[in-house]
C-alpha cells in the first residue's frame, strides 16, 4: 500500500515538474505583464506565479481532464486581482508607478489586456472569471488599447526631419 503511494506521488512529481516545464515561461511573461515590473526585476510576478503555481499542485489530482495551464491562468489572474484589490483599497483603479510596458494602465485594465490579447481568452470566459459583464470586459479592454496606443503628450518625442528633406 505505502509503495503505491510513493509510486503515484512520483508520477504526480513528474507530470507537475513537465507541466511546469513548459509552461512556466509564459505564465511568468504574464504574471510580469500584470504587474507592470520590470521582465529582469519582477519579485511580486514571481511570487505570484509561485502560489498560483503551487495551488495548482495541490489540486492536480482534482483536475480530472481539465487544462492545468487553464487552471493555473484563472488563479493567477485571482490572485492579482485580489492582491491589487488590497493593495490599492479599492476596486483595481488605482495606479502604482511601475517600469514595465503596462504602466500606465490601472491593474484591471492590465488583467483584462493581458487576458484578452496575451492569453486569447475569449471575451466571455474573461467576463465569467472576472465577474463583470461582457461588454464592461470589451469596453475597458479598447479602453487600454487606445492607452497603449495613443501616447499622452508627455509619453511623445518630437520626430526629427529626415535627411535631405525640404525645409520650408
Amino acid at each position: 500500500m505505502r509503495a503505491r503511494h510513493a509510486s503515484l506521488g512520483a508520477r504526480r512529481a513528474r507530470e507537475f515538474e513537465a507541466f511546469v516545464a513548459g509552461a512556466a515561461g509564459r505564465l511568468l511573461h504574464a504574471a510580469t505583464l500584470l504587474t507592470a515590473e520590470s521582465p529582469d526585476a519582477n519579485p511580486r510576478a514571481r511570487r505570484l506565479l509561485s502560489l498560483s503555481l503551487a495551488h495548482t499542485y495541490a489540486c492536480w489530482d482534482r483536475l480530472h481532464g481539465e487544462d492545468p495551464y487553464d487552471r493555473a491562468r484563472q488563479l493567477l489572474a485571482a490572485r492579482f486581482a485580489r492582491s491589487a484589490w488590497h493593495r490599492y483599497g479599492g476596486p483595481l483603479r488605482h495606479r502604482r508607478p511601475a517600469a514595465g510596458p503596462l504602466a500606465a494602465l490601472t491593474p484591471r485594465e492590465r488583467l483584462i489586456l493581458v487576458l484578452r490579447l496575451y492569453e486569447g481568452v475569449a471575451e466571455e470566459q474573461a467576463a465569467a472569471l472576472l465577474g463583470l459583464p461582457v461588454e464592461r470586459v470589451r469596453t475597458i479592454c479598447d479602453r487600454a488599447t487606445v492607452t497603449l496606443l495613443r501616447p499622452t503628450a508627455a509619453q511623445a518625442r518630437p520626430v526629427a526631419p529626415r535627411a535631405g528633406a525640404a525645409t520650408p
